[in-house]
């Protein structure tokens, strides 16, 4: 008997059902510059392989540092506590 996967979206085919999948990728959200310390959201976009964790989805933060094509982005989780994550470019965007 073989063991059941933990994976990312386990137990997590509501999130996966066509009206929630991730909308596709066009040119301008794969080249577009963002400035440190703006405010942004996190949305996930198009294949599934390097998005951010669901949990993190619609979380509003701010940008503190560029690596590489991705940026870090710090949100608060509560009062006291403020949470960084790591997330590629394509699946952030301005907050308005």
């Amino acid at each position: 008997m073989s063991q059941r996967s933990h994976g990312l979206f386990s137990g997590r085919s509501r999130h996966l059902a066509r009206h929630n999948k991730p909308s596709s990728l066009g040119i301008p959200s794969l080249v577009k510059r963002l400035d440190l310390g703006s405010m942004v959201v996190i949305t996930p976009k198009g294949n599934f392989r390097d998005i951010p964790h669901p949990r993190y989805r619609g979380r509003i933060g701010k940008i503190v540092e560029k690596r590489g094509s991705a940026y870090v982005v710090e949100f608060d989780v509560s009062k006291s506590m403020k949470r960084q994550v790591i997330v590629p470019q394509r699946h952030l965007e301005l907050a308005r």
